[in-house]
């Protein structure tokens, strides 16, 4: 099958990456044109948009803009570093960060040296932040080389593999993303490779087989995440209007993956064995890779750990304390909100929207929960579908 970059590779090589003209950016929504966005996993860079890969499941539909397949950038690398270091939510050697994960690859040929260039600008910066670059698409020994390099920021280069086969939904083969894991892995020295196994969805991906190529894939990596699919609005609207099989009737806020298929993939996991530990949340395996604690101060949430290594375990209860409600109420009203609880899973707010929540959050390492968006026990943070809302009891 020709791949769908292909064509898009002769139409950029040999040309430096336009930056789009005003107009053009005001054309752009809003989310967009926002080039920083505070996340779970850190403060997103997305100073690049515009992508040829063509997931059916990507969540450039949410932003209108699955159409934009040519990579532009809104500024330049330097601009962007500049944005980034002054955020009010950037702190030094804190705030984790994430690099082009909104809305283009960072590996794509023409994307790549900027991803590069903007690591490089962050490591001269003497900061010991940890950078997650996700792609699918190829890591080249050279571009480890370059990697190995960055002496103080702490890389996470996670390599996104589903295996769905379906052509439609992914028509990038996965035997890419695969053969990048196995490359970045065996060049590692100074970064981390995790394994991120992504979208796992019923019907799609989760036989027998699926889940033994994808465990074995975990023996290329120092961590294994797996999670399932956002089926948003417009996701669930793109696969409808395009024919393709609907492996939900809801789509909610959180991802889904239904309990039965959690509890697939970790009977697999004891059947088949794994080479590198599984989690369930991307800053748990990034953290373990590094052998640090979890910075989203997942271990107060403890059924999220029961197949955490002891290790693991030990550091982050190590580094987990609960704060005083007179510190923590102070600092939810500072950012405009206001303290519920503090309980012995989480901080529960009101009033503050995710970024001040996730900046609570990096900065006490205790989970901030919404008052108003509970999390269910044992939903491991996941959308309720799949998941029965009350446990019968033996």
């Amino acid at each position: 099958m020709t791949h769908p970059l292909g064509d898009i590779e002769e139409l950029v090589a040999g040309r430096p990456l336009p930056i789009l003209s005003i107009p053009e950016q005001d054309a752009l929504r809003e989310e967009l044109r926002d080039v920083i966005e505070y996340r779970k996993s850190g403060l997103s860079l997305n100073w690049i948009v515009g992508c040829p890969l063509n997931c059916g499941y990507c969540v450039r539909h949410l932003f209108d803009n699955y159409e934009m397949k040519l990579p532009r950038a809104l500024m330049t690398d330097d601009e962007a570093a500049k944005l980034l270091l002054g955020h009010r939510y950037f702190q030094p050697h804190i705030t984790p960060i994430q690099l082009l994960n909104r809305a283009t690859d960072p590996m794509l040929p023409r994307v790549k040296p900027h991803t590069l260039n903007m690591l490089r600008l962050l490591d001269e910066q003497q900061l010991t932040n940890h950078v997650l670059v996700i792609t699918r698409w190829r890591i080249e020994p050279e571009d480890c080389a370059i990697l190995n390099s960055f002496t103080n920021i702490r890389v996470t280069v996670l390599v996104t593999n589903s295996g769905i086969d379906h052509p439609a939904i992914e028509p990038v083969d996965s035997n890419v993303a695969a053969k990048s894991l196995r490359t970045a892995f065996e060049h590692a020295k100074r970064y981390r490779v995790i394994h991120y196994w992504r979208p796992i969805v019923p019907g799609l991906n989760d036989s027998d087989d699926h889940l033994r190529r994808g465990l074995e894939l975990s023996h290329h990596a120092h961590a294994t995440v797996f999670t399932g699919l956002f089926y948003k609005a417009q996701i669930q609207a793109y696969f409808k209007d395009h024919g393709l099989p609907e492996p939900y009737d809801e789509g909610p806020r959180r991802k889904i993956l239904p309990e039965m298929l959690e509890g697939r993939i970790l009977t697999a996991a004891r059947a088949f064995g794994v080479g590198s530990p599984l989690f369930r949340k991307t800053s748990c395996a990034v953290t373990y890779a590094h052998g640090v604690a979890d910075y989203n101060g997942h271990f107060g949430i403890r059924e999220l750990c029961d197949i955490c290594p002891v290790a693991q375990l030990q550091r982050c209860e190590a580094a987990w304390h609960r704060r005083s409600e007179r510190d923590v109420d102070e600092f939810a009203r500072q950012l405009g909100g206001q303290l519920v609880e503090i309980n012995d899973r989480a901080i529960v707010v009101s009033g503050l929207p995710e970024p001040p929540r996730y900046l609570m959050q990096h900065s006490l390492g205790y989970q901030v929960h919404d008052v108003a968006r509970p999390h269910q026990l044992n939903h491991h943070g996941r959308a309720d579908l799949g998941w029965p809302t009350i446990k019968e009891t033996q």
